[in-house]
């Protein structure tokens, strides 16, 4: 754990285990009280993406390995991104919507149940804490409302854009934005 000189953790500067490298900034409010506390610092952070991949489904079963990435980005309602990156689909593109998920670096396992206590009464349920081998332990805090739709098979669109458009908004609900009305 890095720290400054006065000891404190280096914890919204230090670089997270993320793609991004950064805390995201739609999450810097939810993260600063917890990181201006020695025994906290996050580990990686994301307010919510949507993630647009291609390839072949196995059994429907979606996974983010050996698959073409088409779209990833965390502004939740992206149609016209969307609909220009579904265009290069050539197998089943899947439309991914994840959650807020905020990784939690703690120094006492009993800082980290407390804090798990805390997510799970916030209606974040799918929270959990990782112990490692060499002691280090950290909480995810991460939601249920997670969504995950085929949008195409071999290449063919199987869905409509007034559909996919749909699947943004609730996407963009589901992680508290407000649905818009047509």
């Amino acid at each position: 754990m890095q720290r400054s000189r006065d000891g404190r953790c280096k914890c919204l500067s230090k670089v997270g285990l993320s793609w991004k490298g950064s805390v995201d900034e739609d999450v810097v409010e939810l993260v600063q009280p917890l990181t201006g506390r020695e025994q906290f610092f996050t580990a990686s952070s994301c307010a919510g993406c949507i993630i647009l991949l291609d390839g072949g489904i196995n059994g429907f079963e979606v996974q983010k390995q050996n698959r073409c990435w088409l779209l990833v980005t965390h502004k939740l309602y992206v149609k016209d991104d969307v609909i220009v990156a579904l265009k290069k689909a050539n197998g089943g593109a899947v439309l991914k919507f994840e959650p807020l998920v905020l990784h939690v670096q703690r120094q006492q396992l009993q800082d980290a149940q407390i804090l798990h206590s805390v997510a799970i009464d916030s209606a974040f349920r799918n929270s959990g804490i990782i112990v490692g081998k060499r002691g280090k332990t950290v909480l995810a805090v991460q939601s249920t409302h997670g969504l995950e739709v085929p949008l195409s098979h071999k290449g063919k669109l199987m869905v409509t854009e007034e559909y996919t458009d749909f699947l943004l908004k609730i996407s963009k609900s589901k992680n508290g934005g407000k649905q818009e009305e047509n």
